[in-house]
């Protein structure tokens, strides 16, 4: 179809060109026109006819390197079919193969189980003895194992843990306590006022006990007159009403005149000055602390703490001392020295406010704390001092190491007779409430317990963990101050045992 497209074409055109020729050369041309015609016209049917041969070749080519083509994509798809149809006998083949093993495993499966079943029938019958029995036996030597084990991971644990505490802790604590100034405790609940003569008592009194009557409504103390000489005493709980009574009396004593009037007058006088005094206190407490400024009703809080005791130790002077303590600590470790010192700064001074504010002292420590913008850390690590909630931060940790080593070093608290002898007798007991225990010994004031055990009822392993479960009894049913060690001691003695 090409060729002959491309040939009438051609005769198209030669038509058009004779027909142009005929008509510029005119009739006298005509027959040169004619020839010259033909000869085109030859000429164009001999380009014809080439061009038709070559474009036949050019098409012929074309399909032949088609057929090719196509003859090689038959070959691949013949290819792959093989493939495919040698790949689906293979697959059959071996699923074939896995159905056969599936058959012979469970086979196999069904002999195993009847030969444990035979072998654990003969078991029975040899040992004399059912599957429940063994399985009971096997576990309670497991479990001696076991507890074997465990005590002598204790034991180990224990001697790691100390000697690595003793080795990191003791240059730290102790250069941070010969770096701070402790005083001894001295607590009381009353003040002695000397007199110049005992004709002073009875002015003291009153008409019919107008005088004594006066002073004790007003500052809430009791004035006790009895046989001392030269002397009364001023007995009350709360030591910032004991304290305005002593110079309430000894400005009135001073000045001579006693009376009602006279007593109020220097009862208000009194109360001013004390208040000026709980300022000044509280202000030199934040100088001497040197972690940045507080709040003023932080420092009144931090003044009034002067005049409150713990077991004897002052207050105030307890915080000062968890403040250098805490920062020491914190400077040796590179923590938040700031945040520590703030924080041993605010941890007690809800100690000002327990008969006022429901709540522990650390919760109204924590919400002054709150109420006045401390940090977060802060507020944590004064939350937690008494383990209220559980310490996340090393300040924190500070602040309860600095905390319990003010409390609990020598001579930093006093405690009375009966709590002392409640103390030894309640750990005492404690400890002898155990089995195989035959005598407590409380020493340290009460700070160690040596605990005696049985020798034929108690082994090694059992003594470690006996100490262990003595002590967590010690921290979770009793209140102690700083630290209890528990020793737990079995005596070898001669023991005949029965060959």
């Amino acid at each position: 179809m090409l060729v002959i497209a491309a040939v009438l074409i051609s005769v198209l055109v030669t038509g058009a060109l004779v027909l142009v020729a005929l008509r510029l050369l005119g009739g006298s041309s005509m027959a040169d026109a004619r020839r010259e015609a033909e000869t085109i016209r030859r000429e164009a049917k001999i380009e014809a006819r080439e061009e038709a041969v070559r474009l036949r070749a050019e098409v012929e080519r074309e399909i032949g390197e088609q057929r090719t083509r196509m003859t090689k994509i038959e070959e691949r798809l013949l290819t792959r079919e093989d493939e495919a149809e040698r790949r689906q006998k293979e697959l059959e083949r071996r699923d074939q193969g896995l159905a056969d093993r599936e058959v012979h495993v469970k086979e196999l499966q069904d002999e195993l189980k009847e030969a444990k079943q035979r072998e654990v029938e003969e078991l029975e019958r040899i040992g004399g003895m059912s599957i429940t029995e063994a399985k009971a036996r096997l576990l309670a030597q497991s479990e001696e194992l076991v507890r074997h084990d465990l005590a002598r991971r204790v034991r180990q644990l224990d001697e790691e843990a100390q000697s690595e505490a003793k080795r990191r802790a003791r240059n730290l604590v102790a250069d941070a306590l010969q770096r701070v100034a402790a005083s001894h405790a001295a607590e009381t609940t009353s003040s002695l006022i000397e007199l110049p003569s005992d004709d002073m008592k009875g002015r003291i009194i009153g008409r019919e006990g107008r005088n004594i009557r006066t002073l004790e409504h007003l500052t809430g103390v009791d004035v006790i007159v009895d046989d001392t000489p030269q002397a009364v005493v001023l007995s009350s709980f709360d030591p910032i009403r004991r304290e305005i009574a002593k110079i309430t009396l000894l400005k009135l004593v001073e000045d001579g005149r006693i009376q009602p009037a006279r007593i109020e007058e220097m009862y208000y006088q009194s109360k001013t000055e004390i208040d000026e005094h709980i300022q000044q206190a509280g202000e030199q407490a934040v100088f001497e602390a040197n972690c940045g400024e507080f709040h003023e009703e932080i420092v009144k809080l931090l003044g009034r703490l002067n005049y409150r005791t713990s077991y004897g130790q002052n207050v105030l002077k307890h915080t000062l001392e968890v403040v250098h303590l805490a920062g020491l600590m914190a400077t040796e470790l590179e923590a938040n020295v700031k945040t520590a010192k703030r924080a041993a700064v605010l941890h007690d001074v809800g100690k000002a406010l327990t008969h006022e504010v429901e709540g522990s002292h650390a919760a109204i420590s924590t919400q002054y704390a709150k109420r006045y913008g401390e940090a977060p850390g802060v507020v944590h690590a004064v939350e937690s001092h008494h383990y209220e909630v559980q310490p996340q931060t090393v300040e924190a940790v500070l602040l309860i190491a600095a905390d319990a080593i003010s409390g609990a070093r020598p001579g930093a608290r006093g405690d009375s007779l009966e709590n002392y002898i409640k103390r030894l007798a309640a750990l005492e007991e404690l400890a002898a409430k155990k089995p195989g225990v035959e005598k407590v010994y409380a020493l340290q004031a009460g700070r160690e317990i040596r605990v005696i055990v049985k020798p034929t009822e108690i082994d090694d392993d059992q003594a470690a963990l006996l100490s262990h479960e003595i002590a967590r009894e010690i921290e979770n049913d009793l209140e102690y101050p700083g630290q209890i060690k528990v020793t737990v001691i079995r005596e070898l003695r001669n023991v005949e045992f029965a060959k």
